[in-house]
């Protein structure tokens, strides 16, 4: 049965894009794995052509049952809208991406409002994107986002160029550091969903 991954938070520029393709990359190399771009931008959509192991798609039509996936990431537009709660009720996994900064974890408290007037708290997973290496930031915004009782990912995004230069690559493999955590983070969710 397909599992549906939600990538949402209302702020932009926290992530949700570039994490979206990010687990594609990695989950496509055992699974069949496509996207859906719902953001209006259409960032993803844009680099459909470069990949070759996945569809990304702006088509709705691609959370109908009689598709053959094993994964659908759904990156959301960065603002809340009537289509969220919907897919919420249908995601098996919420990833929240959220930088490491105050007006990005002020902004993240209507997100989790609309997960828990759906009830799926058990189903979200906050992850701590673009993180500043040797600061007490990360400590600081761990502690504000306690009071949320959201699981937050034990693997942190660092703030890598890799992660940057990974849409044009198609790959992060090039560099270590950034492959390590995609590859943590990506067990992550794989356990999360099984």
């Amino acid at each position: 049965m397909t599992k549906i991954i939600l990538c949402a938070h209302q702020k932009g520029g926290v992530g949700k894009s570039t994490i979206s393709l990010l687990l594609s990359i990695s989950l496509s190399k055992f699974s069949r794995v496509a996207i859906l771009d719902m953001d209006h931008q259409g960032s993803l959509m844009q680099l459909r052509e470069q990949f070759q192991d996945f569809e990304i798609s702006n088509s709705k039509l691609l959370l109908s049952n009689d598709l053959d996936y094993d994964i659908i990431i759904v990156d959301t537009p960065p603002y809340l809208s009537n289509e969220l709660s919907q897919l919420i009720q249908i995601a098996d996994l919420i990833i929240i991406p959220t930088k490491a900064g105050i007006l990005d974890v002020l902004a993240i408290s209507s997100t989790i409002d609309l997960i828990k007037q759906e009830k799926m708290e058990s189903k979200a997973l906050i992850v701590l994107n673009m993180i500043k290496p040797k600061t007490t930031l990360t400590k600081d915004i761990m502690e504000s986002l306690e009071p949320f009782k959201i699981e937050v990912a034990k693997t942190k995004i660092s703030d890598l160029v890799a992660f940057t230069r990974s849409a044009a690559l198609r790959s992060v493999s090039y560099n270590s550091k950034a492959q390590a955590q995609l590859n943590c983070l990506t067990q992550e969710i794989l356990t999360r969903l099984l």
